[in-house]
């Protein structure tokens, strides 16, 4: 029995060994075969992977952007190349390889260093002396070569290894002096930077947006946003207005090289231009209504009355069925030397709210409509409101008599407005007593402008819009006033979007510069279209079709009363004018401390199935205490620009 034991027991073990031996020779084979895969059938394939590991590339540091056009595909933003010498560190480098390339460069470009700095010639003469602790004297400055002293700042600043301009629009001479001499130079080189064309000068530029130098890479309050996404801090990259907004669009792709013993390059794989983009703007619409503005607001400022607080008005023309903006311009002025000059405000159009008076009151009827205390032809007596310990508020016109919700929008009834917002808040009124509403007016009737677009933000596409200010007291006058546009404030952007909302039938769509997204091309041609923006509804104002159509109707009416010759040439049109009691910091204090008189006017042609709006705004117009007279500037700018846009629509 123990034999047998025995037995079983050495087969068994002999079974095991034969395993192991069996596996151990699989591996074996498995190695060799490997080796040979390796290093005979796929040799090729393995070197080249191991070149792709061990290669020194770099990706180049500028490509050219996006090209930029506008609605009838006029090229409005291009790329130049600019010949540029730059400095990167090379590795092993010694101090004395760099002070004889700094000589040698020196002697063969041109570069103002006049003015620099003592703290720049101490930083040189230590490097090239090796005084670190030495009391470094006036003489000792004396000694140093300014011009050097400069390349060498130069060539330290910013990061370390990153490539530092030296110049920018070297001459033909100087180019060629550095590439012929690169391996002499020890960290030197040429490469042909791309910078920003624009065709049209100034025109729409602050809009079109800038993008950063490749001296300076991305701006420290961007570094975060761009770091995030991928990029180098010498990157260039758009830092405001549409360059910023469509930077992920306009990029192009960088050009990789292999950085040779040499410090010369190898192109492994060429860049590509960044996609082109396609704008709702007419820019030579845009010319004109510039040259309007600077014309009027000169003239304005110069020979008319009561404008010594006046300083520039604002136009936005926009197709209201599709939030295409078609023109976005605001002048502003200022005084230099003796004289004013004009200047490109456009971003206030943005931001600086307005205070809009009536042409707000399409929206202000439309609370009255949706909370029900008025109907199609509701009427009020049109008489001066007196509230306890308040001044008299009254129309701008006395005498006005009994009128319904269309006459009240034509002749611009601001008693009306009263009594209907009196109705929506409960207010029981009499002629100087005390006022008691119900505080939930306010909320109604910000709630039916926001559906307007007024005290919320459009969603335009470009990075910084405000949402106006909206006043915080809530008692029964103010709401009056908030009813006729005298106490929140609105952007003119909003405004846009408001008088769009009234023409398109109280379809609020969002308005935005982007019209098309084109493929880069090889060529000056225009690129193969790979996306055509549409119309994007925001939302439809909660208010039955029927009352929209008599604001509209209203809207028609005021351009046979008080809007009459605004919109020049142009039969069958629509608006709102409005006048509006409004206050200026004249001291920058942060205390308003004038007040004054603002202009503006809102509009659309035709007054069916229009094909462009308008806003026309002229803040602080007047400001006199002796004279009643008002600049006509916001009119005769209205009714130029329409009699332009009737040229243009021919």
């Amino acid at each position: 029995f123990l034999l047998c034991q025995n037995n079983n027991g050495d087969n068994m073990i002999k079974k095991r060994l034969y395993f192991m031996i069996l596996i151990v020779i699989s591996l074996f084979i498995y190695i060799i075969y490997g080796l040979y895969n390796t290093m005979i059938i796929n040799h090729d394939y393995y070197v080249k992977k191991l070149d792709e590991l061990t290669i020194n590339t770099i990706k180049s540091t500028s490509t050219p952007r996006g090209r930029i056009y506008d609605r009838n595909y006029n090229l409005l933003v291009d790329n130049i190349g600019v010949k540029t010498i730059y400095y990167k560190k090379q590795k092993g480098t010694t101090n004395k390889e760099i002070i004889e390339a700094i000589r040698m460069i020196s002697n063969n470009i041109t570069l103002d260093y006049e003015n620099i700095s003592n703290d720049i010639l101490i930083n040189y003469y230590r490097f090239i002396n090796k005084e670190f602790n030495k009391n470094i004297t006036e003489k000792d400055l004396e000694s140093i070569n300014k011009k050097e002293a400069y390349i060498y700042y130069l060539m330290n600043k910013g990061y370390y290894y990153d490539e530092n301009i030296i110049k920018t629009y070297a001459s033909e001479e100087e180019y060629a002096y550095v590439g012929s001499n690169i391996d002499k130079l020890k960290g030197f080189n040429i490469k042909l930077e791309w910078e920003r064309k624009y065709l049209y000068g100034d025109t729409f530029k602050v809009i079109l947006g800038s993008i950063s130098s490749s001296s300076s890479g991305i701006p420290l309050e961007l570094k975060d946003h761009y770091l995030s996404k991928g990029y180098s801090l010498n990157d260039k990259v758009g830092v405001s207005f549409l360059e910023y907004q469509y930077e992920d669009i306009l990029k192009g792709e960088k050009a990789i090289y292999k950085l040779n013993d040499d410090n010369s390059y190898s192109l492994v794989k060429e860049g590509r231009r960044g996609n082109d983009i396609v704008l709702t703007i007419d820019i030579h619409l845009q010319q004109e209504i510039e040259k309007i503005l600077e014309e009027e607001v000169l003239y304005a400022k110069l020979y008319d009355y009561n404008t010594s607080l006046y300083d520039g008005s604002s136009v936005i023309i926009t197709e209201p069925t599709t939030g295409e903006i078609l023109a976005f311009a605001s002048k502003y002025l200022l005084y230099n030397n003796g004289n004013y000059i004009t200047y490109d405000n456009s971003p206030s159009l943005l931001t600086n709210p307005v205070t809009p008076g009536s042409m707000i009151k399409g929206a202000s009827i439309s609370t009255g409509y949706k909370e029900g205390v008025i109907d199609i032809g509701s009427r009020y007596l049109d008489e001066c409101i007196k509230i306890l310990n308040t001044p008299r508020k009254c129309s701008w016109t006395s005498g006005i008599g009994v009128v319904n919700d269309v006459e009240a929008l034509a002749i611009s009834s601001n008693v009306y407005q009263y009594k209907v917002a009196m109705d929506v808040a409960g207010g029981n009124y009499y002629y100087n007593g005390p006022l008691i509403i119900n505080n939930n007016a306010f909320q109604k009737y910000r709630n039916m402008f926001s559906q307007y677009g007024l005290g919320v933000k459009t969603n335009i596409d470009l990075p910084i819009e405000s949402l106006g200010e909206r006043g915080t007291k809530e008692d029964a006058g103010l709401l009056l006033d908030l009813a006729i546009g005298q106490y929140d404030t609105y952007t003119p952007i909003q405004l846009s979007s408001y008088i769009s909302t009234i023409a398109s039938n109280g379809n609020r769509y969002k308005l935005h510069f982007l019209k098309e997204i084109r493929e880069s091309s090889n060529n000056d041609n225009i690129g193969i279209l790979k996306e055509k923006i549409g119309p994007v509804l925001l939302n439809k104002v909660d208010l039955d079709d029927k009352y929209i159509n008599r604001i509209r109707e209203g809207f028609k009416r005021v351009m046979y009363q008080t809007g009459y010759g605004y919109m020049g040439y142009l039969n069958d049109t629509a608006g709102k004018t409005g006048t509006a009691e409004s206050f200026k910091d004249t001291d920058n204090d942060g205390y308003i401390d004038k007040e004054t008189i603002s202009k503006g006017f809102v509009g659309y042609y035709p007054s069916e199935n229009p094909k462009f709006s308008m806003v026309v705004l002229s803040p602080n117009v007047k400001y006199s205490e002796k004279s009643d007279y008002i600049s006509s500037v916001n009119y005769k700018i209205s009714r130029r620009v329409s009699n332009k846009m009737f040229e243009f629509l021919k």
